[in-house]
Parts: structure tokens; sequence; C-alpha cells
């Protein structure tokens, strides 16, 4: 795409990047998610199993990535995001291996210059809860909207999503998947189909709870930071390794059989049923990969089990979220033992959980 973008206003002058930013700052959020049943939503992993109809559950929350466009430099694109050092680069030399690699190469994408990006996320830094692709996904928002304004066709949800995977997977250097990006697109809670098809579509969505129940369905969970950062590709790029080399193929069979059965009983509002389902899930995760929870993962899991509850990581894992299901009495007093379990780590915590219905939102 041409960098100097440009359009004519009713008078037949030409209005800039520059002019647009210059008028109002563009701003576009996104939430984050909690999710059962990730890594299915990885071709590596929907292709070869898909003769048993993967899929992937999640739920869209409060928590969401704000995304703010100022105008910036001539020819830089700057960045700057909460828990990570500000950097700017001229366009052509943006790098994506980089922390933020991903919003530099979504600027070179579509070609945009003088710009500084700034990113606030009301998640902590690295949860595992989809941070970054929440970001992905407001910052292909924010731009599209900018240009929009500028005269140019917009963007839909679902190609913005589709943008941010295919940008995600093309800098990360490990296999991804796109349920992270559906989310901070389309909100609620949903069961993302992967149906393997290459003449087909890529996903179908399926709605398991109604927007006017997700409060209800708020009242049974639970939400926990542990105080440590996860790096997800080290437990993905472990099951991808294994899958590869032929390794739990039947424990994968047996997460997409658990995972429907979680999709089935949450949207007939069978809680007793969706906390099996994932207490089995996490049972198969545990054998392939035991560190997928630290020490105080695994207390906040028992402590949830002892209760009458299921827990799960968010993500991949490995440091970053758990979140929990259960009945409402039971949730409420899982919400105390977890509260003093997550003491005994500085920065660990409950955190606010609300369902977000609305997904990408221009601001």
């Amino acid at each position: 795409m041409d960098k100097k973008r440009t359009t004519r206003n009713k008078k037949g002058s030409r209005r800039t990047v520059k002019d647009i930013l210059e008028s109002h700052p563009v701003r576009a959020s996104a939430p984050c998610r909690i999710d059962m049943g990730g890594t299915l939503d990885i071709s590596t992993f929907y292709y070869p199993l898909r003769h048993l109809s993967p899929l992937t559950v999640n739920m869209a929350v409060n928590l969401r990535t704000v995304v703010r466009i100022f105008p910036y430099d001539p020819g830089i694109v700057k960045i700057s995001s909460k828990g990570f050092q500000s950097d700017e680069y001229p366009l052509e030399e943006v790098p994506f291996h980089h922390p933020l690699g991903l919003m530099f190469a979504i600027a070179a994408y579509f070609g945009i210059e003088g710009v500084h990006i700034d990113i606030a996320s009301s998640s902590p830094p690295r949860s595992a809860l989809g941070g970054s692709s929440a970001a992905a996904v407001a910052l292909i928002a924010a731009f599209s909207r900018m240009l929009w304004e500028m005269g140019q066709p917009s963007i839909s949800r679902r190609q913005t999503a589709l943008i941010g995977h295919y940008l995600e997977a093309s800098v990360a250097g490990v296999p991804c998947g796109l349920q992270d990006q559906l989310a901070a697109a389309f909100g609620g809670v949903n069961a993302w189909c992967w149906p393997g098809d290459c003449l087909g579509p890529m996903f179908r969505k399926k709605a398991l709870v109604k927007k006017n129940d997700l409060n209800r369905l708020e009242r049974h969970l639970l939400l926990a930071y542990c105080g440590v950062p996860h790096e997800s590709k080290n437990v993905n790029g472990k099951w991808v390794e294994q899958f590869l080399s032929g390794k739990y193929h039947g424990h994968w069979a047996e997460i997409v059989v658990y995972t429907q059965k979680f999709a089935t009983a949450l949207r007939a509002g069978n809680i007793k049923g969706a906390c099996l389902a994932m207490n089995k899930e996490v049972d198969v995760r545990k054998e392939m990969t035991p560190e997928v929870f630290d020490e105080m993962g695994d207390a906040l899991v028992a402590s949830a089990r002892g209760n009458h509850c299921s827990a799960r990581f968010t993500g991949a894992g490995g440091g970053g979220c758990i979140w929990a299901l259960g009945k409402v009495e039971d949730i409420d007093r899982l919400k105390g033992h977890w509260e003093s379990i997550l003491s005994k780590r500085k920065d660990a915590g409950i955190l606010d959980l609300k369902i977000d219905s609305q997904g990408l939102l221009y601001e």
C-alpha cells in the first residue's frame, strides 16, 4: 500500500494521515478472553483432527486493550505500551523480531508512518488472556477507521480478526491460533468450530450464551492472576512438537471430546457438566505438560476442586491467569480461599471479571 495516504475532500484538496490525526486522535479497543480447548484453533491440530470436529470455546472479558493513534514525526512509527519500553523506527526499518514486533508489522502492512501508537491494556502484561491479539485487533481497527475517514473501504470484524491472525503467524516464529482475535473482534461467549475444509469457511461461530444471560453466567466465574508472566510459545511449542512427532494423538482426541462436552453443557446451562468436562480436559493437558501450572497454580486448582468447582489456565498456561467455574455458592466460597493463596505472591490477585458482549469498539 502507498504510505502517502491521501483522499480528496469536498473542496478537492487532499487529506493526509497527518490531517486526520491532528483533527482528533483515532481510538479503538478490544477485549481479552478466557478460554477452553485452546490450541485446537491451530491448523497443525485441526486439520489432522478434522474428522473429530474440533472446536474451542472462549468468553470475552471486560479487560480491554485500548489503542490510540496520534500524529508523530514524518516517516517514523513510534509505539508505547505499558510493560514495554517505548520504541520508534523509520517505517522501512521497523523490526518484527521485537517485543512489539506484531504492532510494527501491522503498521508495515498498512504502510502508514508519522504515527505514535499508544497501547493501554487493563490486563496484566503477558497474563495469557490474549492481550497481544486484542491489541492487534484494536490497532487494525484504528487504522481501518482512520482510512475510512479518508474515503477508503472499511474492514469488517471478520477481516480484522483474520488480518491480525495472519500477521501474528508471519512474525511469531511458531504456529498461531485464531480464537484470541475472534474473541477480541466479536465478544460474547462462543464456540469456534474448525472444520479443516480447504474449500469451505476457515471457522464457524456458535453462540453459547445469549446476551441477556451473560450477567447470570458471570456469577459462576472467578479469574485470578498468578503474579508470574507467561511465555505461551514455551508450552504451545512443546504441544506442537509432541503432536508432530506422533505423541499424544489420543490425548488430543480426548481434548476434542471434553471441549465439545463443555460447550454442550454450557449452552444448556449445565454448570456441573461443564465443570466436569473442564477438569477432565485439564487432567489430559497436565499428563502431556505438567509445567502448565506452577506451584501456586496447582494450589489454586486443588482449592477449586475441593470446593466443587473447576479451574483451568488461560491460553497456554505456564504462568499468567487461572479461571474457575462453579455454582454461585461454590464460587463465592472459593473466592476467599483463592485470595488467601494469592496473597503469598506479589502482584497476584483476583481480577474483576465481567463478560464483554460488544467485542471491537471504536471510541
